[in-house]
């Protein structure tokens, strides 16, 4: 440890890569009493890390909590697009919708219940901030790019 002290030695942080000297810096073999330099870094990478586990811990009580707030949040947004054709202020005559629930919710034939059929929308229900998945997207620009045909088989 006294060569090393006081050599002429260069080496290399493994964090910054950054060189020094190693006459410069605090060197010690661990088996004796650390130095005071070293009680401080390891003062402070304790109390670092305690402060990354109560951090962690927040964010996982949070995550815990999130995912079960959305849970229920998916689980009311699948009934309520089951049921949604029968809510009074909904838009469309229910004898006019049928329902696909999956990927889209329902289709309404405008006018079907009269016997004239004036335009055919597709419905997908959402509820609170919910996004249109993948492949309702897709779905949504193919409708809207005129991508649609009607075949009989």
């Amino acid at each position: 440890m006294k060569e090393l002290s006081s050599s002429t030695l260069v080496a290399e942080c493994p964090r910054c890569q950054g060189e020094f000297k190693l006459r410069e810096a605090t060197i010690f073999d661990g088996l004796g009493q650390y130095p005071p330099q070293a009680l401080e870094v390891q003062s402070a990478l304790k109390e670092a890390l305690s402060q990354q586990e109560s951090e962690l811990g927040k964010r996982a009580k949070m995550a815990d909590e999130g995912a079960e707030q959305r849970a229920v949040s998916v689980g009311l947004g699948k009934i309520f697009e089951k049921v949604i054709a029968a809510h009074k202020d909904f838009k469309y005559p229910i004898a006019d919708c049928r329902p696909l629930y999956e990927p889209i919710d329902l289709i309404a034939f405008s006018g079907l219940s009269e016997g004239k059929v004036d335009s055919v929308t597709f419905l997908e229900v959402k509820t609170g901030k919910a996004r249109l998945n993948k492949h309702e997207k897709m779905i949504k620009d193919a409708v809207e790019e005129g991508r649609v045909e009607y075949k009989v088989i």
